[in-house]
């Protein structure tokens, strides 16, 4: 799959493509359901398929205060588009500059000049242009006036018809810690990236070595408390299973909130500065305060049980 973060980077002559847009967070399965029947339809018609999509998240620009947290970071976005079967996605950076277009000058530029596109693939509640000034109505004015055909696609929702497939839905889940719900839509465990960095080592010395997961890690953190998830580092993807925390560690009076993974049945692990991944499977317990060190470390025990249970390790 090409990966390009300039239209500049879009070889001449490329095209002609079937072109969809939009921020595709944590890339869910009605997101997964859209790109795959759009990567069989423009394969069919000789095409390029090719999804438009923004870094950062266009909220994050115009409200800064009111932005969602990311389920996903671009890399682990790029690597689950790529897994549809897109030839191509645009990671356009979210400027002030990209965002002052008008509707058309976006049309033109990107969709027209940059991308030769002969469907474009949109939802009903497209918008697009400063503002948010270009809607369904406009697009398919521009389609007729540029030459290209507009695909609206059907709401994706729930196999009983329910509530439409949403990264929205997806963040209200992990807010309470219900990662196995969240994995429901998402169509696998939701995880973290990021870097192994130093910590107290106060699960070492209660015999539960931690790998501590960077503050600036990728991707949206669930609720506090302790899961069932797997551990692997990002250069060799063997999947660890792992119980793994969030919280401030209230029995020892912590305040900075931390995400740290226990490798079940191993303390032989030396993981710090790799990048790993952590995957959520489900939650086993809120986060609690002991009265007692001992009565923490039974209760680490017990969480160990349940989790290689819930994983079958």
């Amino acid at each position: 799959m090409h990966r390009w973060t300039d239209l500049d980077q879009v070889p001449p002559g490329f095209g002609p493509s079937v072109v969809t847009i939009g921020n595709f967070d944590g890339v869910h399965l009605g997101h997964r359901q859209v790109l795959t029947r759009m990567v069989a339809d423009a394969a069919a018609a000789g095409a390029q398929s090719v999804a438009v999509t923004f870094d950062p998240h266009p909220r994050q620009l115009h409200r800064p205060e009111d932005a969602p947290p990311l389920i996903t970071g671009v890399r682990d976005k790029l690597e689950l588009l790529a897994s549809t079967g897109l030839d191509a996605v645009l990671v356009q950076p979210y400027t002030w500059e990209f965002a002052r277009q008008s509707p058309e000058e976006f049309v033109r530029r990107f969709l027209v000049d940059g991308l030769r596109a002969v469907t474009v693939v949109v939802g009903h509640d497209v918008r697009f242009g400063w503002q948010n000034a270009g809607d369904l109505s406009t697009m398919l004015a521009l389609g007729s006036r540029y030459g290209f055909t507009v695909e609206v696609i059907p709401e994706v929702t729930t196999p009983d018809g329910g509530r439409r497939w949403s990264s929205t839905w997806v963040r209200e889940l992990l807010a309470v810690g219900d990662v196995s719900g969240a994995g429901e839509i998402l169509g696998r465990p939701h995880r973290l990236r990021g870097l192994v960095v130093e910590g107290d080592k106060r699960g070492r010395e209660l015999g539960f070595p931690t790998a501590n997961l960077a503050a600036d890690a990728d991707g949206m953190v669930p609720a506090d408390g302790v899961y069932a998830g797997w551990l692997s580092r990002v250069s060799d993807r063997e999947r660890l299973a792992a119980a793994i925390s969030i919280g401030t560690n209230p029995t020892f009076d912590g305040v900075s909130r931390r995400v740290e993974a226990y490798v079940l049945g191993r303390t032989d692990l030396d993981l710090y500065g790799d990048e790993i991944l952590l995957e959520f499977v489900e939650r086993l317990r809120p986060t609690l305060k002991f009265d007692s060190v001992d009565d923490l470390v039974a209760t680490m025990h017990d969480d160990a049980a349940k989790a290689r249970v819930v994983l079958g390790a």
